[in-house]
């Protein structure tokens, strides 16, 4: 392929390629960009290889919303959640001054570092739900990117209290639940009738009876909630002391 018709192929993708959007092989071949072409215009700098069969333009940055769109292509689970999808929603307990997502998913992980690199992370990959319940409490707020994947309130809250005390600072998870007000019932009912974690399923109950947030008398009533068996739950947290929540 000649130089013009070449130099007039990256020009037509400047211009028209989301901005901040990886792109993959396919992506590419859109725009009448052959991977021998990716290849080659990586090495003269026209564009960035990410990973295997991925690129962006050097410029904009990447777009933190646009790469979660890319990776959720690879895994239909994956979602922001627990204290990010809270902060996203108006709740939070501090401003951070460089932003650190929660994401669960269902992949091993780790994410890749194209990715992490530019977008400090957390990932999550424990099961928490049945597979019935898995995308149950997910959509896309407001103002947030068309597409993209992100926790409700009582879907975050219940990935928050099964990840505190336990690589979720427990005084920040605390306040956070304090924050959280407009739970629905039956969302929250139906999460927590198929949540596998016995720790999540006591906290909401305890720590909603105490708060006043969450209609526990009608949870108790409308649903079978798995609390486990009439024995005491215990716990190491992450600084050595022990949580130990009654049978509820």
């Amino acid at each position: 392929m000649g130089a013009i018709s070449g130099g007039s192929l990256i020009r037509d993708l400047v211009t028209r390629a989301v901005p901040g959007h990886p792109m993959s092989l396919a992506d590419l071949e859109a725009f009448g960009i052959s991977p021998y072409l990716a290849a080659k215009y990586a090495r003269s700098g026209w564009l960035v290889r990410l990973g295997p069969g991925l690129y962006r333009l050097p410029s904009p940055p990447l777009d933190r919303d646009q790469c979660l769109l890319v990776l959720q292509e690879q895994d239909a689970g994956l979602h922001i959640g627990g204290r990010t999808a809270l902060s996203w929603q108006g709740i939070r307990h501090h401003v951070e001054f460089t932003e650190r997502l929660t994401l669960w998913g269902t992949g091993p992980g780790p994410l890749p570092a194209w990715f992490t690199t530019d977008f400090p992370t957390k990932y999550r990959s424990a099961k928490l739900f049945t597979p019935e319940v898995r995308a149950l409490g997910v959509f896309t707020p407001t103002a947030i990117t068309p597409g993209v994947r992100v926790s409700s309130r009582e879907r975050a809250l219940v990935e928050l209290l099964r990840d505190a005390g336990q690589g979720q600072d427990m005084e920040e998870a605390m306040h956070l639940f304090e924050a959280t007000s407009g739970l629905r019932t039956r969302v929250l009912g139906d999460l927590l009738s198929q949540c596998v974690s016995v720790k999540s399923v006591r906290m909401m109950l305890l720590w909603g009876e105490r708060v006043g947030n969450v209609d526990v008398d009608a949870l108790r009533r409308d649903y079978t909630l798995p609390t486990g068996s009439g024995s005491r739950w215990v716990g190491t947290m992450d600084d050595g002391s022990t949580l130990v929540l009654p049978p509820c």
